[in-house]
């Protein structure tokens, strides 16, 4: 079975203009509501291709109830960990005139100790020997920064791999309970670094510093540029086709799911690379949180370059 965990799921809104105007009146001539949290998002861009996920969340107020009762109609087992505090909303205003996306994240529900109790026993309950565990997104205030750390722990001294998507001191820690694999981007390199990641040679030593320090997968998102795959020892780089982006917000998360898919069926790391890079451009290509169609993903695996830099 596969797990997807968002500790800070949101109701996104997206609303599009003809031209953002700072300090005046703009009406939106669309509004776009998506189930959202990035956890959700992997389960959606799996759904999508064929692939049966439960998601687990912290889900509080009207706002996780809207989540919940969204989630259980479009079909997903969700098993909910019900907080106090209201779950968030998330607005992007995309601005068709400049072709800018401007994002405000709210900073989400706060947790008690015994909401966290709650959600490792869940998931201390849950964890069984072969499953995947997606652990993805920001922690929720309130929760300590080791906490994915503990959760990695939890489900992999169960015979279970984890695959960690998050920044900064939630990434730092997660890697030292050593998850099976993780997706960072450029920004997260560059911290990694402690400095920009830039170059070719900055990214691939930023790969080389998530191996060192506790992950045996890792695949390091690009944007356009595509992706560093790094396993057992190989180093691939995986470049999209040319394709009209309409926006990137979702698109790392359908990105993990198609890694998430490759490594339940056993693919071989070229495979691998070229799951992962088809599930995030076909996602780029959508509007919103969107992330594509399996038909989509099938077309761009074949025109998915990938090169072998080491061995």
């Amino acid at each position: 079975m596969i797990y997807t965990v968002t500790l800070n799921p949101a109701l996104d809104r997206t609303l599009t203009v003809p031209s953002l105007r700072l300090g005046e009146l703009n009406r939106a001539h669309t509004v776009r509501l998506d189930l959202s949290g990035k956890g959700i998002n992997v389960s959606r861009a799996l759904r999508m291709l064929g692939v049966p996920s439960r998601i687990i969340a912290f889900l509080g107020g009207g706002t996780g109830t809207a989540i919940r009762d969204g989630l259980a109609t479009d079909g997903f087992e969700t098993i909910c960990v019900e907080v106090a505090d209201e779950t968030r909303q998330n607005i992007t205003v995309v601005d068709e005139a400049a072709g800018v996306l401007t994002k405000i994240n709210e900073p989400g529900a706060a947790v008690s100790p015994a909401d966290l109790a709650a959600m490792a026993a869940l998931i201390d309950r849950s964890a069984a020997a072969g499953d995947l565990w997606v652990f993805s997104g920001s922690l929720p205030p309130g929760a300590p920064s080791d906490f994915y750390a503990r959760l990695i722990t939890l489900v992999q001294a169960r015979g279970g791999r984890a695959f960690l998507d998050s920044s900064g001191e939630a990434l730092r820690q997660g890697l030292a309970a050593r998850p099976y694999a993780i997706k960072p981007n450029s920004e997260e390199a560059g911290e990694a670094l402690g400095r920009p990641a830039v170059s070719d040679e900055d990214h691939v030593a930023a790969v080389r510093w998530f191996q060192d320090n506790g992950s045996r997968l890792v695949c390091l998102t690009r944007g356009a540029l595509g992706m560093l795959v790094a396993c057992d020892g190989g180093l691939l780089s995986a470049t999209p086709p040319p394709v009209t982006a309409a926006s990137p917000i979702g698109a790392g998360d359908a990105t993990l799911a198609g890694l998430v898919w490759a490594v339940q069926d056993g693919c071989d790391p070229i495979e691998t690379a070229r799951r992962a890079v088809a599930c995030g451009t076909a996602a780029a290509m959508q509007e919103g949180t969107g992330v594509g169609e399996r038909a989509t993903v099938e077309m761009l695996l074949r025109e998915v370059r990938v090169t072998r830099l080491s061995q």
